[in-house]
């Protein structure tokens, strides 16, 4: 016969009485999150017996995470950054788009925003190359298009914006990288032909290391991990009657694919870059063909 008696020594009235503290204004959505994080984070910290020092110690790192912010005009969000090496923001991002279609298509898959889109990018031609500033030292060029097709048709989604953005050739975005490259370099929109297509001249990505001068590597040192990203392109594709996915792609030969730091690789976005010829703009073609779901399109349950 199961026992009431709590599992630790501690007063087992303390957690409820914390979460019962709650006033009846408070919604019915807040207090149940707010009552789930209570109970998990009083949890953790009777399962290690936490001590003092070490909850002072994890205040400083979250104060760390601010004074970061704030200092570096927030364009350096640490505390985004530590969501992505613990998989929070992998997890939520599951979570939030999680689509199993009844047609046998399913939704290209969601990755994490990261904390590097922007929402100036400005809209280019379809057929226009995202480097402003020239094709950087080692960089490769390569020609990326497909279609943007329904999941339950099958058929072209015209008009569906396609928004792109990627690190240069030396790992950096550009507004890390202010003295290399312009505002926007390597960022673009695209709007979809009448027929769903896209296509536009990005370059090859490249593998960059999370900053090594922060809180988050700090974590990452603590727990023995190194803070290496795969290559990848991130991009964004909305159109008004169509829900929005926001993901990354990932070159099949990258040494790092494997252990993202940020566990956001999935197999359905690991992808082949191959020889292109004939193409004075580029020596490389990526194929990459998107399915959406459309607004309110649950699929299985």
């Amino acid at each position: 016969m199961a026992s009431d008696k709590p599992s630790h020594r501690f007063d087992p009235n303390f957690t409820s009485q914390v979460i019962n503290a709650m006033g009846p204004k408070t919604s019915p959505r807040h207090r149940q999150v707010f009552g789930a994080l209570i109970r998990h984070i009083h949890d953790f910290a009777r399962e290690v017996e936490l001590t003092v020092d070490e909850w002072m110690e994890g205040v400083k790192f979250i104060n760390a995470l601010g004074e970061i912010y704030t200092k570096s005009n927030k364009t350096r969000n640490e505390t985004h950054r530590i969501c992505d090496i613990l998989g929070v923001e992998s997890l939520v991002d599951e979570i939030t788009h999680k689509i199993i279609s009844e047609t046998g298509i399913d939704p290209t898959s969601s990755s994490i925003l990261g904390p590097f889109w922007s929402p100036n990018a400005p809209f280019r031609e379809l057929g226009d190359v995202i480097f402003q500033d020239g094709v950087p030292p080692n960089g490769r060029v390569a020609k990326m298009h497909g279609v943007i097709r329904d999941i339950t048709t099958g058929k072209p989604i015209p008009g569906a914006v396609f928004d792109i953005w990627q690190a240069s050739a030396n790992g950096k975005y550009d507004f890390q990288d202010p003295e290399n490259q312009t505002p926007n370099n390597l960022r673009g929109k695209f709007r979809a032909d009448e027929n769903g297509r896209y296509w536009l001249y990005c370059l090859h990505p490249t593998a960059y290391s999370l900053p090594r001068d922060g809180p988050s590597f700090q974590l990452l040192t603590l727990m023995d991990r190194h803070p290496m990203r795969p290559a990848h392109i991130h991009f964004m594709v909305t159109h008004p009657d169509y829900q929005a996915c926001t993901t990354q792609l990932y070159p099949s030969d990258d040494p790092w694919i494997k252990s993202d730091t940020v566990f956001a690789v999935k197999d359905d976005l690991v992808v082949d870059f191959k020889p292109l010829q004939g193409d004075d703009k580029a020596t490389l073609e990526l194929e990459y063909n998107i399915n959406l779901a459309p607004k309110g399109y649950k699929g299985k349950i």
